[in-house]
């Protein structure tokens, strides 16, 4: 990092949301703020010159200015809050070395009057605080006057343990900035509600401007504008169309301009090339969020990619937020908004489900699939190239929605993988998310297309990680929403099946046990049986406390109608707490004859869902067992060691040089081993030789026995074990190895290193996945590793339980269990060894990869015998540090 005053990390640029669900671009000075300096205080109101700098200060001078603006971006960094050019805000800290404290700074900040009360001051200072700890500040240092309340709650509501001392009219607070447990809570707390008012703003507004709305049927613009108004949008709906006074018998404007009222939502339906006018226009306007259905952006090449960015650019500027491009639209069936503001011919009526879809094509089939199943929807948004507004997003929102009961995601890509399994891990605890994860495209259509690496089982136990239910496809998405939508959680695993075909019966009970469901008892009436049978079958397992779900199989016999039997599955069944689903009349979805309906007429709870086979219907029942298994145990929270220590970890990686800014980097063994002891991860003890004479004196002071071993994993990796000799208890067998190796290997270095206790050989493995980002790894060394795929892999950071979940995951995990006689190891050594590497790469995302191979596990504990760490540049999605969006 160099010092000059245009010289900083350009990971300090960042949108953020203000509490109020706006987006302001925050970014370091320059010099060539000065005019905006100037401007800005021009602005500010008396009062809050004085709370700021304690007297009337009118107007700054040109050495001020260039105080303010002339920064080396260490000792001195100052941020500013930009809203459409204009700065509304400025943050500043200093450094305290001159006062003898060299990892102290004084911090303040100054927010223009009509943007107070929006959350900047704590943004800013959660910023500064980023930017001091990367320069290895670790205390903030503040005077306030005792009567700037507003001031002192920033301090005090962001999170930070604060120290204050009193001379008269002055406080003098004094505070950490390190990322403690309370801090990041609070921080949280306000992203979620931040961006949960920013969906507010796009789901709920006022007044809807169509722009390109046209009287053609055959536009993009008629069938939006057509929805809009038969939606019965509970607003004003304003058609823009330059070349029409009226569309569909209501006046039309040329330009979003020149409507007289305000405009809250924008959905605009013009070609690509002049999607940026109407940006204008809107910017002019004041209008909150768009909603873009044009395509020709980033899912069309490189230039669309350039265009895409730049409207995002603009957009969050300007604090505004987009849907799109290339999106289907957004629904809200609340019935005092009424909003269907999309390009679907049929649409689902009110329910408890929202709906993030990307794709804008797909969405028009899903709503319509979602229709004909009576499944209700509360929301539904289609992101189309999630240029701007994402699906965790829409997460944040759905958490706090009294509406929504259940979330349905289909993805094509996770825009930051991280957080969205920290959102959902703390979403599904309330609410179940069920998704789709279409193919295995791993980034947003503007950026490059990788793939994951991981295979479809150990992508589902990631998700599963967090809480979410993968499924396959759409029909798979819709079954196990409509028994997470209508019907209790299972409570147990014990099925009852009842119905007339021993046949259906068997093919539900095996497509349960996948599930771990268990069939308590089938009964099975025969083809004759009339509806009061069926309807006493159905009293008696519903009284059976052994009984925690009820898979009803009955077919009606041809020449009989469905309605007797309709109310013998209803009446036998009502107010009951078990899960019940059937597969009546091969319906898909909620038949009208098995739904229960509020005063308004929309489905509800104890409505009871249907499924054209017994297979969906246990498999739909099976994904809900195995999510009310999960929400059951026990919330393991992210383990932190108390005994690690950042600040060496990041001076042994900064030592490397700057060119991890770039590039991936391969760290020595050496400096691998320095990192990893910063989180006490001890690597058994090694020197590095280059003669046998200095190999022999390696191994007197590390004491015998010794190994002595090829530098590089060609040959570490060696099945033959040609790469290393073992064993070695003498000064003359040491010499002989050396010479032996260094013939056979060609290596001028080799390394010795003293003996560790037997056990079984294991590794640990941190890398990027481009899916789902850092996944750390577990297996058994060796063949069943490399060659079978024997691991597991989970989402960074782990808890205690997805630590020890982890060591069982892989096939060969008894072997660490007391195998055959076997010693048992110590599973909570190793437990504490993937908690720390996990911690590891948490704290320092420049750390790309980890690899631990091998660890020696006994019933003493867990050796590691080498680790290598790779670092680079740092993920532009890493879910670290203070809030941006992303």
């Amino acid at each position: 990092m160099g010092n000059g005053p245009w010289d900083f990390p350009q990971h300090w640029t960042a949108d953020v949301l203000a509490s109020d669900g706006g987006a302001v671009h925050l970014r370091p000075i320059v010099p060539d703020d000065a005019d905006r300096i100037v401007a800005f205080h021009a602005t500010l109101s008396e009062r809050t010159r004085y709370m700021r700098w304690f007297g009337p200060y009118p107007e700054m001078s040109a050495r001020d200015v260039r105080h303010v603006t002339t920064v080396d971006h260490h000792d001195r960094v100052a941020l500013v809050a930009l809203l459409g050019g204009r700065i509304i805000a400025i943050g500043i800290y200093e450094s305290l070395r001159f006062a003898g404290r060299p990892r102290a700074a004084e911090v303040a900040f100054v927010v223009a009057d009509d943007h107070q009360g929006r959350g900047l001051g704590t943004v800013l200072l959660e910023h500064l605080a980023g930017a001091a700890a990367e320069n290895g500040f670790d205390r903030f240092e503040a005077e306030v006057l005792t009567e700037n309340r507003a001031m002192l709650a920033v301090f005090r509501d962001a999170g930070y343990q604060l120290s204050r001392s009193f001379d008269g009219s002055t406080v003098h607070v004094e505070f950490r900035i390190d990322p403690t447990d309370a801090l990041l809570t609070v921080r949280n707390s306000r992203e979620i509600g931040s961006e949960a008012r920013s969906v507010s703003n796009l789901l709920a507004p006022g007044s809807v401007a169509i722009i390109g709305a046209s009287a053609d049927r055959r536009k993009v613009g008629n069938a939006l504008l057509a929805n809009v108004i038969e939606g019965g949008f509970n607003g004003p709906v304003f058609p823009v169309n330059a070349e029409a006074r009226a569309v569909r018998g209501i006046r039309a404007y040329a330009s979003v301009r020149d409507i007289p009222d305000p405009v809250d939502l924008a959905v605009v339906a013009v070609p690509a090339d002049t999607v940026g006018d109407v940006l204008q226009d809107c910017l002019s306007k004041g209008v909150k969020t768009m909603v873009v259905v044009s395509a020709g952006f980033a899912e069309s090449g490189d230039a669309g990619a350039v265009a895409e960015r730049t409207l995002v650019h603009e957009i969050r500027a300007h604090g505004m937020r987009l849907v799109g491009p290339n999106a289907l639209g957004v629904i809200n069936t609340d019935p005092d908004i009424a909003l269907n503001a999309t390009l679907a011919p049929r649409v689902p009526g009110p329910g408890r489900v929202g709906f993030f879809c990307q794709s804008g094509a797909l969405g028009i089939a899903i709503l319509d699939a979602a229709a004909r199943r009576h499944l209700g929807l509360s929301t539904f948004v289609s992101a189309g190239n999630r240029a701007d507004l994402s699906g965790n997003d829409l997460l944040q929102y759905w958490d706090s929605d009294p509406r929504t009961d259940v979330i349905l995601l289909y993805l094509e890509s996770f825009g930051n993988p991280r957080k969205f399994s920290r959102l959902a891990r703390r979403v599904s605890r309330n609410k179940p998310i069920v998704a789709v994860k279409a193919g295995r495209s791993a980034v947003a259509p503007s950026q490059e297309r990788r793939d994951s690496t991981l295979d479809d089982a150990s992508a589902r136990a990631v998700l599963e990680q967090s809480g979410v239910i993968q499924v396959d496809t759409i029909a798979d998405l819709f079954d196990c929403a409509t028994v997470l939508a209508y019907q209790p959680l299972p409570q147990g695993p014990r099925v009852a099946i009842v119905g007339n075909s021993t046949v259906l019966g068997v093919l539900a009970g095996s497509a349960g046990q996948r599930f771990g469901l268990r069939v308590v008892e089938q009964i099975d009436l025969g083809a004759g049986a009339g509806a009061g049978e069926f309807a006493a079958a159905l009293r008696k397992v519903v009284a059976d406390d052994g009984v925690d779900a009820i898979v009803a199989v009955f077919v009606p016999p041809v020449a009989v109608g469905a309605d007797s039997y309709a109310r013998a599955l209803t009446d036998a069944t009502a107010g009951s707490a078990k899960t019940i689903v059937s597969t009546f009349l091969a319906v898909e979805g909620i038949p009208a004859n098995l739904t229960v309906r509020d005063g308004d007429g929309t489905p509800v709870r104890g409505s009871i869902p249907s499924y054209p086979a017994p297979e969906r219907a246990a498999t739909a029942l099976g994904q809900a067992w195995r999510y009310a298994q999960w929400r059951a145990r026990p919330e393991s929270p992210v383990i932190r060691p108390a005994d690690v220590d950042a600040d060496a970890a990041r001076e042994a990686v900064r030592a490397v040089g700057d060119d991890t800014h770039r590039e991936t980097v391969a760290l020595d063994e050496r400096r691998s081993a320095q990192v990893l002891a910063a989180y006490g991860i001890g690597v058994t003890e090694f020197v590095e030789v280059d003669d046998a004479d200095s190999a022999a004196a390696a191994a007197e002071r590390l004491g015998y026995p010794v190994a002595v071993k090829a530098v590089s994993t060609k040959w570490r990796g060696r099945l033959d074990g040609e790469g290393a000799r073992l064993d070695l208890s003498t000064a003359a067998t040491v010499r002989s190895a050396f010479d032996e190796l260094t013939a056979v290997t060609g290596e001028r270095y080799l390394q010795v290193q003293r003996m560790a206790a037997r056990g079984v050989a294991a590794i640990i493995r941190v890398r990027d996945d481009p899916s789902f980002g850092s996944l750390i790894s577990f297996g058994l060394s060796g063949a069943t590793f490399d060659l079978l795929g024997d691991h597991a892999h989970r989402a960074i950071p782990l808890t205690e339980a997805d630590a020890h979940e982890l060591i069982a995951a892989p096939r060969s995990a008894p072997l660490l269990t007391g195998y055959r006689g076997q010693a048992a190891v110590d599973r909570d050594a190793l437990a504490d060894l993937l908690i720390r590497v996990s911690t590891l790469v948490d704290d320092l995302p420049e750390i790309r990869e980890v690899a631990l191979d091998p660890i020696l596990c006994s019933e003493h504990g867990a050796e590691v015998l080498s680790g290598r760490i790779r670092i680079g540049p740092v993920p532009t999605r890493a879910d670290t540090g203070p809030r941006r969006l992303t």
